[in-house]
């Protein structure tokens, strides 16, 4: 006897059902996109989180953070650190990542640039102007300045203004080298260094420091925060970075005293 039409049905369905992988399958689908991987300039900390905040209550996608000096986040990705995105806090290092083939040319951005900030510990009365030989070795004190290692920008940008300001072989053989930029801001806040360079933006996250000057902005070279796509990296890590683009970002960054390039 021939079976009805809607029994034969019934019967795919049935074997659909229990063949191998179909509820694999659905239990990969229900699973939520993997968190996006951000490597990022230090300086970036604050600023970038809440980006990346914002983007996971708009999205549901979740970001995973490497913090750390330019330099040695461009090494790690050079030796295949699984990187989706890279911020860097100046141009060198994202040329060096680029050299090596390992960004997407068309999504790189110079997306913000910054102040450098000469700053001291809060309670201090230290009172300094900044301009060309400027007496920041007797402001020390015989103390230490605080400064980013020199093959971070942070580092590279300050004794760059030093030099130009005509003082740094005055002070070259006083300077406490951090890993980045934030533990430069570090020493000063413990009150392990009298005064330190770093950007205007750690020192406004920081309660134990104040600002004592501004670098004149013709004293270094431009501070650029490029920004980029590495070579696989997921559309979840390029929606990540149109959003980190955008004008919801831009009052985040804004906010930090970042300021957003056209």
């Amino acid at each position: 006897m021939k079976r009805p039409a809607w029994l034969a049905l019934i019967g795919l369905v049935a074997a659909a059902l229990s063949a191998p992988g179909f509820f694999a399958a659905r239990a990969l689908a229900a699973e939520p996109a993997r968190p996006v991987t951000v490597f990022a300039a230090a300086s970036l900390q604050n600023a970038l989180k809440d980006v990346a905040s914002a983007y996971t209550r708009a999205t549901g996608q979740g970001i995973t953070f490497s913090f750390a000096g330019s330099s040695t986040l461009a090494r790690q990705i050079d030796q295949g650190a699984p990187a989706e995105v890279f911020f860097s806090a100046d141009v060198q290092w994202m040329d060096d990542v680029e050299t090596h083939g390992l960004i997407e040319p068309r999504t790189r951005r110079d997306l913000l640039t910054n102040h450098l900030a000469l700053i001291a510990p809060k309670d201090s009365a230290v009172a300094l102007s900044i301009a060309p030989g400027f007496p920041i070795l007797k402001a020390l004190g015989g103390g230490k300045l605080a400064m980013a290692d020199a093959a971070v920008p942070a580092g590279f940008y300050g004794q760059a203004a030093l030099t130009k300001l005509g003082v740094w072989d005055q002070v070259s053989g006083q300077v406490a080298r951090a890993e980045n930029v934030r533990g430069a801001l570090n020493f000063v806040a413990r009150g392990e260094a009298p005064l330190g360079i770093v950007y205007d933006t750690d020192a406004k996250v920081e309660p134990g420091v104040r600002i004592v000057g501004l670098f004149p902005d013709d004293s270094h070279p431009p501070i650029l925060y490029p920004a980029a796509l590495l070579k696989g990296a997921s559309p979840g890590a390029a929606a990540f970075l149109r959003f980190a683009e955008g004008a919801e970002a831009k009052a985040i960054f804004e906010r930090y005293g970042f300021r957003r390039l056209p």
